[in-house]
């Protein structure tokens, strides 16, 4: 099971250097879980890069996928994990919703380095 931020999204819509590697982990991973808060951040973002109708095709594409809302359990969790690592609110419950998931988080986020079960992909 795996959980994409919105840095590997917005990569994979973007068609960034990295998006051939984003697009084989899509299409080799079952179970893709899609918190609400990336669909937010990706539709903000491609509406913001490209257009409007570009983002809503994101999150209708995102919508295909599992999404997961946040919950009381997960927002406190993430409260601990912003203090624990120094993160912001978003990536925050991202970061929670992974490990209430036991997702594997997948990033371009260089602040989650050193976080076990993440994984930053590096731009070459």
């Amino acid at each position: 099971m795996i959980l994409l931020d919105s840095s590997a999204w917005i990569e994979y819509f973007t068609k960034g250097p990295l998006s051939k590697e984003i697009t084989h982990t899509i299409k080799s991973e079952e179970d893709i879980l899609v918190p609400t808060i990336v669909i937010f951040e990706v539709y903000r973002k491609i509406k913001q890069l490209v257009s409007a109708e570009e983002g809503l095709i994101a999150t209708a594409f995102l919508s295909s996928f599992d999404s997961i809302e946040l919950t009381r359990e997960i927002a406190l969790s993430a409260a601990d994990l912003s203090s624990e690592h120094h993160l912001g609110m978003a990536d925050s419950f991202i970061l929670a919703t992974a490990q209430h998931h036991n997702a594997l988080l997948i990033t371009l986020d260089h602040d989650f380095i050193k976080i076990p079960g993440v994984k930053v992909l590096k731009r070459k």
